[in-house]
């Protein structure tokens, strides 16, 4: 019993480590390889775990919904309605330095979460959504259906790594990170810098949206604590750097290993004082920071850091 229960939770730290992976894989395409700085990664996966959510649930007085629609849509629409909205938001903020550009993404992202919270006839408010289903929900049911889950989003990790790998050896992505390492030097080439961070705004936030559709099809029900800046922002942003900002396997590794060091810590705080379990979050925190500067003292471009890959040359015979 002790390993089966053991093998379980292992799972639902994969099923997590995956969700992660895909905001590290949005992310890194937003900042990695584009420069571009989000601070409103919350908002963006709120936006898309709403929408898969809306999608697929069935008909509800307590909020807009009746769709009916099968998981895959609901996880495209999630994509589809999340690129939207972050099209739109680059459209009006891309033009900001780094750090007027993180002020205003961490403003969308409490905008979108106001919407949630008070839009009650949309989102049914700080009650949430309930029903939400899983896809193959019929293969299996119990333990078994969280391993068929497992399968299912680390199927979508893999194809979103390779498109993001494709991304970044194309024309397209070494584009991108020219205009990120000298923006003056690739606008003078010819480059359209506001069009290149508009279009890896909107592609990283299709991703994460995917990523939040994911959670709500996960845990069945979604409400507004479950877009918590602290675990969605700043723990994603913290797993890239560590991983190797620039560099898709190091988001995944970077996201794996953050993750499972959160959920392990969350053993040893729960059997703290009682006084000190209110604090837990604060001092799980603490530990993530501490091994945060370990890594970049000894890895400073993170654990895998970002190596471009080789010029190619066409020979003309």
């Amino acid at each position: 019993m002790e390993l089966t229960g053991l093998f379980f939770y292992l799972v639902s730290i994969l099923i997590a480590g995956g969700i992660y992976s895909l905001l590290c894989l949005g992310l890194n395409i937003q900042w990695g390889m584009g420069g571009v700085f989000n601070a409103g990664i919350a908002g963006f996966f709120a936006t898309g775990a709403y929408a898969s959510a809306i999608l697929t649930t069935s008909t509800s007085a307590k909020h807009i919904g009746g769709f009916d629609l099968p998981v895959l849509a609901g996880l495209l629409g999630a994509g589809i309605i999340s690129g939207c909205v972050g099209w739109a938001v680059a459209k009006i903020c891309i033009r900001l330095k780094s750090d007027y550009l993180a002020m205003a993404s961490i403003g969308i992202a409490e905008i979108l979460r106001l919407v949630i919270v008070n839009e009650s006839w949309l989102t049914n408010g700080s009650l949430g959504l309930s029903g939400v289903p899983r896809p193959f929900a019929g293969l299996a049911s119990g333990r078994t259906a969280d391993i068929v889950f497992l399968v299912f989003i680390w199927v979508i990790v893999i194809a979103v790594f390779f498109f993001s790998q494709r991304l970044y050896d194309s024309p397209w992505g070494r584009s991108l990170r020219a205009i990120r390492d000298n923006e003056q030097s690739a606008s003078a080439a010819g480059k359209d810098v506001e069009k290149f961070r508009i279009q890896t705004f909107a592609i990283g936030c299709a991703i994460m949206g995917i990523a939040g559709g994911l959670s709500a099809h996960y845990f069945r029900f979604l409400s507004p604590s479950a877009t918590d800046p602290l675990l969605v922002t700043f723990l994603v942003w913290v797993m890239l750097i560590a991983g190797g900002s620039g560099n898709n396997r190091g988001a995944i590794v970077g996201a794996l290993s953050i993750w499972f060091l959160w959920s392990v810590t969350e053993i040893f705080t729960n059997r703290l004082p009682p006084e000190w379990i209110t604090r837990s979050s604060f001092v799980r925190m603490l530990l993530v920071g501490l091994l945060l500067q370990y890594v970049l003292q000894r890895f400073r471009a993170g654990i895998i850091p970002e190596k471009a890959p080789k010029l190619r040359y066409s020979e003309e015979e």
